[in-house]
């Protein structure tokens, strides 16, 4: 009997936290490689409790599988390998993939073998992302790729990639489209960090140049990579959404971090500092000056005190707003977990959780700077100068609130623009008249290009 078939004959776990509990208490070791531990979590259905029972997982809602991931971390055990295989590309093959697919890239993915990356984007296809023009071209049991993408996250430590190409450019441009996985550690790839204004390079451009891609690596078929894109899509939306949640234990996976070899044990979290840390948190929402609190709104309203513009009333009024806009968050995460549990579904919840989201940072961004007025025009851009700034200011948190409004502009585009999230729920939510044009049957060969 194979991994995925021992893990489908289990039942959906009827308490998951107690299951999880039980489990580490058997099977942790923080004498074990994070490769070795990995490989334990991974095949358990554990690392990824939300994926389906054929796929290493457990079946588990997606608020479950993150009170899985907590309950890992305060056992005190090293959690799931983080990124984007994970996030994206397991429940995209898991969706599309045949089980062969899922044996051979899931397994991978979820004990941490290999590393991912999305290469979606384009300098001329980001919102229209359908409008790309990377080529691949079949050779036999290969494809050759030959094209750019662009904000490519991660690509530094990625094995694999998330590839969509244009396969026949004399179909619509929504049809020609293919998905597959296509390995990174190859001549023909070329990558080239992009550093952002907040001093990190968390983006790549990246170049393919007849570069190589195995058939067998085809996900949801031959020219049918929009479904399978759409997918990928879904669950990032879904992931970065206000209230979608997180998970992953933060260590990089894959071969290129070289972490695997690490012992688990060194990295795994304390879980006195974890129940501290929980009892801080739950400590801090007693005291706040409005009950309950979210952590977010809680920063900032500290950062007011020390700054003497805790009795603003417009700042007093937007923190609330903050607030009130992170509980709607984990409001329609409950509302979707309780729906789903009735197997049924809220159309476009993940749309409407990314717009939440980028309402969250662009009020965070704003409201952090009117409390630190002047002093927000200092930030510093490496480790050195942090500590230099928290020397000169005696202000920690300044730091945190600058860095927090220069990327408040990225999570509105990236996943998505905003505009492109109510396009989606005006036309395939509510049934609103789409945009007119004949971009469904003319050929992407004979359509207008970016320029």
């Amino acid at each position: 009997m194979s991994v995925t078939e021992a893990i489908a004959d289990s039942a959906t776990p009827t308490d998951p936290i107690a299951e999880v509990r039980a489990w580490l208490q058997e099977n942790w070791d923080p004498a074990l490689t994070i490769s070795e531990w990995w490989e334990r979590l991974g095949t358990s259905g554990w690392a990824a409790p939300n994926l389906p029972t054929n796929a290493f997982g457990k079946g588990l809602s997606r608020a479950d599988a993150v009170a899985v991931g907590r309950e890992i971390a305060a056992f005190g055990a090293v959690g799931a390998p983080g990124g984007l295989g994970l996030m994206l590309a397991a429940p995209t093959i898991a969706t599309h993939g045949s089980q062969e697919q899922i044996d051979h890239y899931v397994r991978d993915i979820v004990t941490g073998q290999k590393a991912w990356c999305q290469l979606f984007s384009e300098p001329g296809a980001g919102s229209d992302l359908a409008g790309l023009s990377t080529k691949a071209e079949r050779d036999g049991e290969e494809w050759i790729i030959n094209g750019q993408k662009v904000w490519t996250s991660l690509g530094q430590t990625a094995d694999m990639g998330m590839l969509i190409a244009r396969s026949n450019p004399d179909a619509p441009k929504h049809q020609g489209i293919t998905w597959m996985a296509i390995d990174m550690d190859q001549e023909g790839v070329e990558l080239r960090e992009l550093k952002e204004m907040t001093g990190h390079a968390m983006f790549n451009e990246v170049f393919l140049t007849d570069a190589r891609a195995p058939h067998s690596g085809v996900i949801g078929g031959e020219n049918n990579g929009w479904a399978a894109a759409n997918t990928t899509l879904m669950n990032e939306r879904a992931s970065l959404g206000a209230g979608g949640g997180g998970g992953g234990s933060g260590i990089t996976p894959g071969t290129i971090a070289g972490m695997l070899d690490m012992n688990a044990g060194e990295l795994a979290p304390n879980p006195d500092e974890v129940a501290k840390k929980a009892k801080a948190a739950a400590e801090k929402k007693k005291s706040a000056s409005f009950a309950g609190v979210h952590p977010g709104a809680a920063m900032l309203h500290g950062v007011a005190q020390a700054e003497g513009k805790n009795t603003d009333p417009g700042i007093r009024q937007d923190l609330v707003r903050l607030h009130t806009l992170h509980a709607v968050g984990q409001m329609n995460a409950m509302r979707m977990k309780a729906m789903k549990a009735a197997g049924g579904d809220i159309p476009g919840m993940g749309n409407i959780g990314k717009l939440h989201m980028s309402d969250v940072v662009r009020l965070t961004r704003d409201l952090g700077l009117r409390i630190l007025g002047p002093g927000g025009m200092l930030h510093a851009y490496d480790d050195k100068g942090k500590v230099e700034l928290k020397e000169a200011t005696g202000k920690p948190l300044n730091g945190f609130v600058t860095g927090s409004a220069l990327y408040a502009q990225a999570p509105p585009i990236y996943g998505g623009t905003d505009q492109i999230q109510r396009n989606i729920i005006g036309e395939r939510v509510l049934g609103l008249p789409k945009e007119p044009g004949d971009f469904k049957t003319t050929p992407f060969s004979e359509l207008p290009k970016n320029t």
